[in-house]
């Protein structure tokens, strides 16, 4: 999937319009199932990547391939390492909650370690209000925004571009939600260690570091185990899952 993507960033992959990744865990499935919205966002991307060691467990238990774990922190720090190589221009938003401070310490720790990629900080007003971005193509544009409104905003964001002159859009070949990804490899945030993250326990190790996850984990753990409980239910005894 991973050099899927890069063919997709660098050359469009033959594709007249962009490619958008979303990057779904079972927090965006309970909340999919509350809004209508979201859940068609999700459905209308062109690459899932399955976020979240408990889609994997609920694919199992109703049977139904959602194919492997693919982490996306691990995707992006696997692309930025691509661009880096092969000198891309990667477009970035919704960053730090829109913290001026550490959205400048953000872009400056990027810029560190990844100096062949051009680096833009799309919520620059000065950017965009200039001409620049009319000319300017993205290999790839991160949304950091989190669950939903960086869907959203890709979504939005993405559709102009379709357009080949669209005024003002944002245009890249690759439009992908990335949530905290950035914020690990920059110092914000620290990832589980390895052993944690392969036999899935990256969600507890998180609520342990970060208590204010927890009814996050709540959500991804209790909430999302009841309604995978409920379609098993539904599809042994023919009962209503809702």
């Amino acid at each position: 999937m991973l050099n899927a993507i890069v063919e997709l960033a660098t050359t469009q992959g033959g594709r007249s319009k962009p490619t958008i990744v979303f990057t779904p865990n079972p927090e965006f499935l309970v909340e999919a199932q509350k809004d209508k919205d979201f859940q068609d966002l999700l459905n209308r991307s062109d690459i899932n990547l399955v976020d979240g060691f408990g889609l994997v467990l609920a694919g199992g238990i109703l049977k139904r391939d959602v194919g492997e774990r693919i982490s996306g922190a691990d995707v992006v720090e696997r692309l930025l390492e691509e661009g880096n190589q092969k000198k891309w221009t990667i477009g970035v938003v919704g960053a730090r909650k829109g913290d001026p401070d550490e959205i400048i310490k953000l872009f400056q720790e990027l810029r560190t370690k990844y100096q062949n990629i051009d680096f833009v900080n799309l919520d620059n007003l000065d950017f965009q209000k200039s001409l620049k971005i009319k000319n300017l193509k993205f290999e790839i544009v991160l949304a950091c925004h989190g669950m939903k409104k960086q869907e959203q905003w890709i979504w939005e964001n993405a559709k102009p571009s379709f357009a080949k002159a669209s005024e003002g859009a944002v245009k890249a070949n690759v439009f992908m939600g990335v949530g905290g990804s950035l914020d690990f490899l920059t110092g914000f945030s620290r990832r589980a260690p390895s052993t944690i993250r392969r036999i899935g326990l990256e969600w507890l190790w998180r609520g342990l570091h970060k208590p204010g996850h927890f009814k996050r984990i709540w959500k991804a753990t209790a909430v999302f185990g009841w309604m995978v409980l409920k379609e098993k239910l539904s599809l042994v005894f023919g009962l209503n899952s809702k």
